[in-house]
C-alpha cells in the first residue's frame, strides 16, 4: 500500500500542468519596456474568454486599452454581471527601481470609471524571446491561473 502512495507524492501539485512556473511562463523580466507590450493578449485558465488589447504608448508613457469579458469587481457585479467590455488607458511600471516585477496598470473609464479595486486593474508582465504574458500575480510558486498571452 505504501508503494502506491510514493508515486502520487511525486505528481506536481497545483499550478501548471506543463511543469514549473518557469516552464509555463518566463520569469526573466529584465529588459522589458512599454514598447514591447502593445498588441492583443488572449486569456487562458481562469482568464479563458478574456482579451486585452494594449495600444501603442504615447509620449507620456500611456496608451489606450480595451478589454473584453474582463472580470467585474464586487462593487459593479450586480449592475454589469461577472464580466464586462470596456476601455481606458494603460501605463507601465518597469519595477526596476524596487527590484520588483514589471507591471501594467489599467485605468478603465468605460463603461464606468472604475476606481482601484473595482476590477482587475494591475497585471504583472513576463516575457522571453518568444512569449509575452500579462498575469495576476497571486502566488509566485505556481503558474498564474489568470494569465493572457500576446498573440503573434
Amino acid at each position: 500500500m505504501a508503494a502506491l502512495a510514493v508515486p502520487l507524492l511525486l505528481l506536481p501539485l497545483g499550478g501548471c500542468s506543463s511543469g514549473t512556473p518557469e516552464t509555463c511562463m518566463p520569469r526573466d523580466t529584465s529588459g522589458i519596456s512599454s514598447a514591447d507590450l502593445p498588441g492583443t493578449y488572449v486569456g487562458a485558465q481562469d482568464a479563458e474568454g478574456a482579451t486585452i488589447t494594449l495600444g501603442p504608448s504615447d509620449g507620456s508613457g500611456k496608451g489606450k486599452v480595451t478589454v473584453r469579458d474582463w472580470p467585474t469587481g464586487d462593487w459593479y457585479r450586480s449592475e454589469l454581471g461577472d464580466t464586462f467590455d470596456g476601455s481606458g488607458t494603460w501605463g507601465f511600471d518597469p519595477g526596476a527601481g524596487t527590484g520588483g516585477t514589471p507591471r501594467v496598470g489599467l485605468r478603465l473609464t468605460e463603461p464606468k470609471l472604475f476606481l482601484d479595486g473595482d476590477t482587475l486593474d494591475s497585471l504583472s508582465v513576463a516575457a522571453d524571446a518568444e512569449r509575452t504574458f500579462l498575469y495576476e500575480d497571486d502566488d509566485p510558486d505556481i503558474c498564474a491561473k489568470f494569465r493572457l498571452q500576446l498573440e503573434k
